[in-house]
């Protein structure tokens, strides 16, 4: 596999980082040089040292299990463990997120920046300085427009990701997408993935599941049961399902642990409370 490798977007603005599954967009108001070289310095070996510890990251939390050693490798581990009461989760979780914070992390070490963010496949660290702003937009897997977000550096947010089953990654819910806002990017990782988890209609004939291992032997996931495909539901059924996520959504913003949650299941939405969304049909919302 080829080592890692930096280059700058079209726009001239943006720094790309690539080294085998890991794609983070890098952007930079401020001492731009200093913070684009910190990024490329500290991105030459996050991959190595999470592939060194992949066996214990893969495993699900429990009582006087193993603690990773790396800086990323913590990072998922205390994200993954802020909700591991909410059911099955491993660090992975939150590796995306986690590699985000990390090298927004080398960045704000190095640099004196207005405004910067790490784009890890959708999956976004934050940084706002006093007066700042930050709008990006939610999109379908299919590329349509659902809705955009708008965060303030008085809202304390660090983290944007977005998680379901037509995401990168493997899903026990049916949600089209769950998007999460969080202190960090990590935290809001693992809070995408267990609210997608929860968007779900157990026992219900339109939905198809079978053991994650069965479509990747090596997945954190094991022999848990993940969707293959959700055929139309009901208004009714998705609002159901929206609830059920919802719910989880509503309790772990209520003990700030999420700052919001918008979840989308074909063409129907909810979003909970707070300025932050704004989303593209309304009359398709559950209250």
């Amino acid at each position: 596999m080829p080592g890692p490798h930096a280059s700058f977007l079209r726009d001239g603005q943006r720094l790309l980082l690539q080294h085998g599954p890991i794609d983070l967009v890098v952007h930079a108001d401020g001492d731009r040089k200093e913070a684009f070289d910190a990024a490329i310095e500290r991105f030459a070996t996050i991959l190595t040292e999470l592939v060194d510890e992949l066996d214990v990251l893969r495993c699900p939390l429990a009582k006087g299990a193993a603690r990773p050693i790396g800086d990323v490798a913590r990072r998922m581990h205390g994200a993954a463990s802020c909700l591991r009461f909410a059911g099955y989760v491993t660090p992975m979780a939150a590796v995306a997120g986690a590699v985000a914070d990390e090298i927004l992390g080398a960045m704000r070490m190095t640099a004196e920046l207005r405004r910067a963010y790490v784009n890890n496949g959708g999956d976004i660290a934050l940084h706002l300085r006093e007066g700042e702003t930050f709008r990006t937009q939610i999109h379908h897997h299919d590329g349509q427009p659902l809705g955009q977000i708008t965060i303030n550096a008085t809202d304390g947010i660090g983290g944007i990701a977005t998680s379901g089953r037509h995401g990168r990654s493997m899903s026990m819910g049916i949600a089209d997408s769950v998007t999460t806002l969080a202190r960090s990017a990590a935290l809001a990782d693992v809070s995408a993935t267990l609210i997608a988890n929860a968007v779900d209609l157990p026992g219900h004939p339109a939905v198809t599941r079978c053991a994650a291992h069965e479509i990747d032997d090596q997945s954190d996931l094991g022999a848990e049961r993940i969707v293959t495909g959700c055929a139309r539901l009901t208004p009714a059924d998705c609002g159901r399902a929206l609830s059920n996520g919802m719910m989880l959504a509503e309790r772990w913003q209520h003990r700030n642990l999420i700052s919001g949650t918008a979840i989308f299941l074909q063409g129907h939405a909810t979003v909970t409370k707070g300025p932050m969304f704004s989303l593209q049909h309304k009359e398709r919302h559950y209250a």
